[in-house]
């Protein structure tokens, strides 16, 4: 599910779509833990987050990267709930202009947004005691050297948390090319993405050092964003076509449907993992 047209990759695609998805997704702009297919999105979404705070058990003062940050809405809630200081960190710069306005409007200094490449990032080692990776991973294609960043910049005794689409089996290449034109939609909806399994990530994770605490798979509560997603097209169908034009909104919903296909099949689903860095030994 990849392809090298600029125009779908994650920064380009991103700022393209920023303010239809905030109409669609809602403000936390990622899937959603639905306890029945009728919990709102709203709270799904929550539900998610809550799950990335169990794992990453942010605490007042911890120094927290927010990979991909989105919206900023989490590194704005992670300041303003648990007293950690955020750095918010993603390509777009339309979604730094947001999650700055954001923090602005709820007057939190602590929470900082910068254009940064979240597989070359430029900050220094050792530097945050919390790095949190929502659903972004997918849309960078170097997948090592992102796991790698994260885990330099982690300091001894820092966690980590990260949660994403995951890809549950091995898509042969036959069926890549009959399946073509669903996954042209796909790319055409959501950009540039590269999918996969859970293990790899407790490999790689493991492989830099870190211990991994938490892996869990939770495509099945996932399933109803879909459904969701596709409601809230409907709702707001005149706008979205005012911000991004029909074809796109009607891409967006044959998107969720081979999405939602994909969930059942067992082909894509979604994971959580939490790890840590080892402590610095103590001086004796």
């Amino acid at each position: 599910m990849t392809s090298n047209d600029v125009s779908h990759q994650p920064a380009a695609h991103y700022d393209r779509v920023h303010e239809a998805w905030r109409l669609i997704m809602g403000s936390e702009f990622h899937y959603g833990v639905f306890a029945t297919p009728e919990t709102p999105l709203g709270e799904a979404t929550a539900a998610l987050t809550a799950l990335m705070v169990d794992g990453a058990q942010p605490r007042a003062g911890d120094r927290l990267l927010d990979v991909g940050c989105g919206t900023g809405h989490q590194s704005c809630a992670l300041v303003d709930e648990y007293g950690v200081r955020a750095l918010g960190i993603t390509t777009s710069e339309e979604g730094v202009a947001a999650a700055t306005a954001l923090a602005a409007e709820r007057g939190l200094a602590d929470a900082r947004f910068e254009v940064r490449d979240g597989t070359a990032n430029g900050l220094p080692d050792a530097s945050f005691d919390v790095v949190w990776v929502l659903e972004s991973s997918h849309l960078m294609r170097d997948r090592a050297a992102l796991l790698s960043e994260c885990a330099r910049v982690l300091a001894p005794g820092g966690r980590m948390v990260l949660c994403d689409i995951i890809r549950k089996r091995e898509i042969p290449f036959r069926e890549v090319r009959d399946r073509k034109v669903e996954l042209a939609t796909l790319r055409r909806a959501f950009g540039d993405a590269h999918m996969q399994p859970l293990a790899s990530y407790t490999a790689a994770l493991e492989e830099l050092g870190l211990t991994v605490t938490g892996s869990r798979d939770i495509t099945e509560p996932t399933l109803p964003t879909f459904a969701a997603w596709r409601a809230n097209c409907a709702a707001h169908r005149a706008e979205l076509v005012e911000l991004i034009g029909a074809e796109a909104v009607d891409d967006y919903v044959r998107a969720c449907d081979i999405l939602e296909g994909f969930w059942r099949d067992g082909t894509l689903g979604y994971g959580m993992l939490s790890a840590a860095k080892a402590s610095a030994p103590t001086p004796t």
